[in-house]
């Protein structure tokens, strides 16, 4: 895989807390999500979650932040993120987990097997907003309207 010399790159420490954990990594040059792979699982029947370990942890840098996100692949699978997406701050030192739903409350079955991949993962800078309390905000085409 050449890389792009005009892409900005970036050291991000990670743990294996797992022998089996699989290391994320870009698959295409172009893929802004590096695959998480699942080490473990359980399934919660108090909240009917199916959780999944990844035996990894990673000390991302402050001024970013993680995004854990469904792989596109999980539309073969009856299941979803409760959280839509997981948010993991530059604080957190715990290992990376992947929790899925059912959509049919009926079934119980595993979505994915140790070994398969269940996520991604998108490591992004995000800005520290203060606030501004105003009277009147700046006129915009859309204006107020919910739909367009």
């Amino acid at each position: 895989m050449q890389k792009d010399k005009t892409r900005k790159e970036m050291k991000v420490k990670i743990k294996q807390l797992d022998k089996k954990a699989v290391v994320p990594k870009y698959a295409h040059e172009t893929d802004a999500g590096m695959d998480l792979t699942a080490v473990s699982y359980t399934y919660d029947t108090d909240i009917d979650c199916h959780i999944y370990g990844t035996g990894l942890a990673i000390e991302i840098p402050e001024g970013y932040v993680g995004f854990v996100f469904p792989r596109s692949s999980n539309r073969k699978t009856n299941a979803y993120l409760p959280n839509s997406v997981g948010v993991i701050d530059s604080s957190y030192r715990g290992e990376i987990m992947v929790s899925f739903k059912n959509r049919d409350s009926n079934s119980s079955k595993p979505p994915y097997n140790i070994g398969d991949r269940v996520a991604q993962l998108i490591i992004i800078p995000y800005p520290h907003i203060e606030f501004e309390l105003v009277k009147e905000l700046s006129e915009t085409e859309r204006g107020e309207n919910g739909q367009i």
